[in-house]
């Protein structure tokens, strides 16, 4: 309960101060490139329930039939200002919303899309307990996911076999010992990876 209201009460305050930058990032979004300026993507959440995670939109429109996963810094699908929104974590913003509506929380295990959840262990869905969260301690530790993936010769099967597995054991030590003060810890730390 105090979770959730930390949450309904820290969305709600960062979209009202952030809704000047989120008008600038629509603007540049939408003078960059053809498309809208968000992208809606299906994500499984607590219980295994999918729902709609809202991101301002970095790639080309349908970039995604071309593969789930984004493969280092320069992956071609992403456009010019997508990049940058990318690097400072920008694009997440908007997830502020699904925070407000429940759906996600500020700190909690990074939803996967249904094909990736399809391939958990029965041990691994543990994670699809707890409400899905905007940073969690496998975001700090695979801050650079993508620019690890783009080094692979095999970005898929690296991701399913290394990544992936590493993350869920991480998203456990959350899960074993969740609570306030460990909620704000880890969006301090995520806050300060993003400036550094």
């Amino acid at each position: 309960m105090l979770k959730r209201l930390f949450d309904i009460i820290f969305s709600l305050f960062g979209l009202l101060f952030l809704l000047p930058l989120f008008m600038l990032l629509a603007l540049f979004i939408l003078l960059d490139s053809k498309g809208g300026v968000f992208y809606c993507q299906e994500r499984v959440g607590r219980f295994g329930k999918d729902f709609k995670l809202y991101k301002f939109r970095t790639m080309a429109v349908n970039a995604d039939r071309q593969g789930l996963l984004t493969v280092g810094g320069k992956d071609s699908r992403i456009t010019k200002v997508g990049y940058y929104l990318r690097k400072y974590k920008l694009d997440e913003l908007p997830q502020l919303l699904n925070v407000l509506n429940g759906t996600m929380s500020f700190v909690g295990p990074r939803p996967e899309v249904r094909k990736y959840v399809d391939l958990y262990t029965d041990e691994q869905r543990q994670v699809l307990e707890v409400k899905p969260g905007i940073t969690d301690y496998a975001s700090l530790e695979y801050f650079h996911e993508n620019e690890l993936l783009g080094k692979a010769a095999n970005p898929e099967e690296t991701y399913i076999q290394e990544v992936m597995p590493a993350k869920l054991e991480l998203n456990k030590k959350y899960i074993n010992n969740p609570g306030i003060g460990s909620d704000i810890k880890i969006i301090c730390k995520t806050i300060g990876k993003i400036f550094s």
